[in-house]
């Protein structure tokens, strides 16, 4: 009788929580491992109340919006676990160079931006690529005077470490022969000692600072653009790698406003031993909600291969006077490796060169044994990452498992039509430690998807995706000497942009699967990537994107 009754008492509630959402007849990938395939999802509210086939599409009712897929493949909501939303966005509307590959281009498109725009004090943008300037040459002043001379102009490298600054911004930031002494360089003039125009890291600050900053108004519209783009992009959680208390406050403030269409992990920079830790650990226990979390810290311990910023064990191919240098100590960088991880700060840490990597995981196994952990607690725990590795040595390979350490890759960074320029400087002997995606997951790593935009070619998970099926360009090339052995399957590599990167939150119980009881962020694809020829998959386009239940982006 007691039975009888309990099992009365479920059937009459799931009959009064008529779904509000049906998404049926369609080919549905779920990412479970159990049940991968499924033809309709039912979603009651935020939440996924049922998945399987069309039982599931009976369930609705007078009140359900119903989506007939008619066959289209659906998934799981993409997980960007590497982003800077609000620098992309605040980029939507300033001098885009991307995909502008000769410097008559890329001027035509400054002038035009310049002569649009008359009342802007500054031209302001981003997006040139390393191997789209004239063989052996960089960024000169004189190539960008040439397209705007009135006014001061700043034009961001398209990975961000490195800027083109015209002669009036010299001016401006009193960037004369004087040395700098930061992380970074200012590029002179053999013989004359002149700055050239080409600034990299940390010494673009020196012009950078003179730019206007964006009002609060303006930092709040570009968040909502950052968002909408996302969601056309099927983009329903996003980890956010860089900012501060103030950039989490815009967040919140979109939120607020109803704005929001992606769930944000949200890591503050860190760039000095003397950083208030305790604080970003009060921020950590207040923004710890689905839709906006404060998880961690993000560090910067190199720069990029491009600009000979990253930390390398041996000297560049093409540069044997240099390795690059380090932006720590290794005692700085494991003090704060162990302060962080005490206060249960997630750490996010860029390394990009193999020397990097290496200190990298050498802090964090510092912070394991300083505060009595046992590696097999780092897995479930702490989580440690590190963001990018574009060069591993191989001994560094098995330590990723070993600790208990996150792998935070960024396929479109491989894409094989932009890496001339890197692959000269890795140079041949270094070619098969390069995103080493395959190795890394064979030997037990994490290994997690994102995209670094805006310091990237695209925002687009399908274009990384291709990427790491195919490791060669839409066209087909497989360019640079690229290692095909690290490609990956289509099906890890869906997963790395969905369930891994819900794992790399600590929200893998909530989201990355479509199954009853996580979280309702789906997306639905203009083809099914498991049919198609993956050299095909970068013309994958999103047809709707849901986000916490509702339908915030569809194709028309």
């Amino acid at each position: 009788m007691i039975r009888s009754a309990l099992s009365f008492v479920v059937v009459a509630v799931v009959a009064l929580a008529q779904p509000t959402l049906v998404l049926k007849n369609g080919r549905v990938w779920t990412g479970s491992t159990g049940k991968p395939w499924a033809e309709s999802v039912a979603i009651t509210g935020s939440t996924i109340t049922a998945v399987g086939g069309r039982e599931v599409a009976r369930l609705a009712g007078p009140r359900t919006r119903v989506i007939d897929l008619a066959g289209k493949f659906a998934m799981p909501g993409f997980n960007d676990s590497h982003v800077h939303l609000l620098s992309g966005a605040q980029g939507l509307g300033e001098v885009n160079l991307t995909g502008a590959c000769t410097l008559e281009e890329m001027q035509k498109r400054i002038r035009e931006y310049a002569e649009r725009y008359p009342q802007r004090e500054w031209i302001v943008g981003s997006g040139w690529e390393y191997t789209c300037f004239p063989e052996g040459r960089r960024a000169f002043k004189e190539d960008l005077d040439a397209a705007v001379k009135d006014r001061p102009a700043l034009i961001r490298a398209y990975d961000g470490h490195a800027a083109w600054a015209n002669s009036r911004a010299l001016r401006i930031g009193e960037v004369g022969r004087a040395n700098y002494s930061g992380f970074g360089e200012v590029e002179r003039d053999a013989l004359t000692g002149e700055p050239t125009g080409y600034l990299k890291e940390g010494a673009m600050s020196l012009v950078a600072r003179h730019v206007p900053k964006p009002t609060r108004t303006a930092n709040l519209a570009a968040l909502e653009e950052g968002y909408r783009l996302a969601a056309s992009l099927g983009i329903t959680s996003l980890q956010h790698a860089s900012g501060d208390p103030e950039t989490v406050a815009l967040f919140d403030e979109v939120r607020k406003r109803g704005k929001q269409s992606a769930r944000v992990a949200f890591a503050i920079s860190v760039d000095n031993k003397q950083a208030p830790l305790n604080d970003y650990a009060a921020l950590k226990r207040r923004y710890a909600d689905a839709t906006l979390r404060v998880v961690g810290i993000k560090i910067m311990l190199d720069g990029v291969i491009e600009g000979y910023t990253a930390a390398m064990l041996a000297p560049y191919a093409d540069r044997p006077s240099t390795q690059g240098e380090p932006n720590w100590t290794a005692e700085d960088y494991n003090d704060l490796c162990v302060r962080a991880d005490r206060l249960g700060l997630q750490i996010y840490t860029h390394a990009i060169g193999d020397r990097a990597v290496r200190m990298a995981l050498d802090g964090f196994e510092t912070a394991v044994k300083r505060n009595g952990l046992r590696f097999h607690q780092t897995h479930k725990d702490r989580r440690f990452r590190v963001e990018h590795i574009e060069v591993v040595h191989p001994a560094d390979i098995p330590r990723f498992a070993q600790i208990g350490v996150l792998a935070m890759m960024q396929p479109i960074h491989a894409d094989p039509g932009t890496v001339d320029v890197w692959s000269k400087a890795v140079g041949a002997k270094r070619l098969p430690q390069a995103f080493a995606w395959r190795t890394l997951e064979r030997a037990g790593a994490r290994v997690t998807f994102g995209s670094d935009w805006p310091a990237c070619i695209s925002f687009d998970p399908m274009r990384g995706i291709h990427n790491a099926v195919n490791r060669r360009t839409p066209d087909g090339r497989p360019e640079n000497g690229w290692i095909p052995t690290e490609r990956v399957s289509l099906e890890m590599a869906l997963r790395a942009y969905t369930a891994a990167g819900a794992m790399a939150s600590f929200e893998e119980r909530q989201k990355g699967r479509l199954e009853p009881g996580m979280l309702a962020d789906m997306v639905v694809l203009s083809q099914d990537p498991f049919k198609i020829d993956p050299m095909k998959l970068h013309e994958t386009r999103v047809v709707t994107t849901v986000f916490d239940g509702r339908v915030v982006f569809r194709r028309p």
